[in-house]
């Protein structure tokens, strides 16, 4: 099982192949962190963690959860633009 950070900022990706808005979103958020150094992204495929998704209330793909020191501040449903991500971020 993957273990998410409790320290920092993490924006956790729950995604799966077969999910083409899933797909389109990874190259924005990989640039979101290639901008912004102090983010970490953990991709979670929802196939293969089944557990995960379930212990985040994870009902549709993609979603994306904003992690502040273990805490969550944003949930981010559905493909979105790059913006409000970042609006996510602060």
């Amino acid at each position: 099982m993957t273990t998410i950070p409790t320290i920092g900022t993490v924006l956790v990706d729950f995604w799966a192949n077969w999910c083409g808005p899933c797909v389109m979103l990874s190259p924005i958020l990989e640039e979101i962190i290639s901008e912004q150094k102090n983010i970490n992204l953990i991709k979670i495929d929802v196939e293969s963690e089944p557990d995960l998704a379930l212990k985040y209330s994870v009902t549709s793909l993609p979603t994306v959860i904003v992690l502040k020191n273990g805490q969550i501040t944003s949930v981010l449903t559905g493909s979105r633009p790059k913006s409000e991500y970042l609006k996510a971020l602060g």
